[in-house]
């Protein structure tokens, strides 16, 4: 005679555990709570002998897929890669930057260091000469006049496939936290071009160098230099370096009013936006369209990169934003 399943049977599979793959060995206690309407799962399990097989039940998906569930409630997902594909990245989504693009850095940006490959993107540096095909000596532009690089790098943007103002952007990573590595999430004022940095804007959701995890913003001032809102945070005060080897959730929240940056639930920075103004155009660029931007970059000022320490890969898991319509 056939038993009906229990009743935490059915709650597994209402959120998408194989509840018929869950066998327990002897005298293994489960102690479950539930809240209704969310179904955010509180569990403790407490196990006094052998647990024979839990095949399909994992604990990080259950935070997980609760968090979000929480998190997210009242938002839209309005665009997202997962990538759960294999190839260069989905061209629908993305745009490279190609070359030297910014900061005097050593590394040549190209496509082909661009991977998604086992439900991830992959951004390798690498230790490669390559000759710059725009060398002109005679320029007196750093991009021009550097004959060749020595490292390369890709630089994956949405500019021209997706760009937004306001809602919450995710991205689950993990970085190669050591020197001479400068891996970074970050966004650009879609007006960027004809609006020359630092006035289109830029907010540094996940910045790491020289041992410190950064969260910025940066406008225009008076004169036209750059001002910064940022908050430093050292790594080691953070984590291990087995902290620092696996994934972390970035998060940005962006209203009218506030950006709020957190790791992992954390707060990094919180910066009032509502009555900046770019010194010279008098607009408020954090009140503007922006676009997203994931690379990795070496030697942040003139640092030193250790051979040993290359080919480096940073891995970016999924990239979200929500917005509230």
């Amino acid at each position: 005679m056939a038993h009906p399943a229990p009743a935490w049977f059915h709650t597994f599979t209402d959120i998408g555990f194989p509840g018929e793959r869950i066998v327990f060995g002897l005298r293994c206690s489960l102690t479950l709570w539930f809240m209704e309407k969310k179904k955010f799962l509180k569990r403790f399990v407490g196990v006094s002998a052998m647990v024979v097989l839990i095949s399909g039940f994992n604990d990080s998906d259950i935070v997980g897929r609760s968090r979000e569930a929480r998190l997210n409630e009242g938002y839209t997902l309005v665009f997202q890669d997962e990538f759960d594909y294999v190839g260069e990245p989905d061209a629908r989504r993305w745009n490279f930057e190609t070359g030297f693009i910014r900061n005097n850095e050593p590394q040549w940006y190209q496509k082909e260091n661009a991977r998604v490959d086992n439900g991830v993107l992959t951004i390798t540096t690498r230790k490669e000469h390559v000759k710059n095909p725009n060398y002109d000596a005679g320029s007196s532009d750093w991009r021009l006049n550097t004959p060749a690089a020595e490292y390369t790098s890709a630089s994956v943007i949405s500019k021209g496939k997706f760009e937004f103002k306001f809602g919450r952007v995710e991205a689950r990573l993990k970085i190669n936290a050591t020197q001479g590595q400068w891996p970074a999430f970050w966004m650009l004022g879609a007006n960027r071009g004809p609006v020359a940095w630092p006035a289109c804007g830029e907010v540094d959701i996940m910045e790491y160098y020289r041992g410190i995890m950064h969260a910025n913003l940066a406008w225009q001032a008076k004169g036209g230099h750059s001002e910064w809102h940022t908050e430093k945070h050292p790594i080691a005060d953070i984590g291990d370096k087995a902290f620092w080897n696996e994934f972390h959730i970035w998060r940005l929240d962006w209203d009218e009013e506030f950006m709020r940056i957190y790791m992992d639930d954390h707060l990094m920075n919180e910066t009032r936006i509502l009555d900046i103004r770019n010194g010279e155009r008098g607009n408020n660029p954090f009140h503007e369209k922006f676009y997203l931007v994931m690379n990795a970059a070496l030697g942040q000022g003139g640092e030193a990169i250790p051979e040993h320490t290359l080919p480096s890969a940073y891995l970016i898991d999924y990239v979200r934003v929500y917005q509230k319509l």
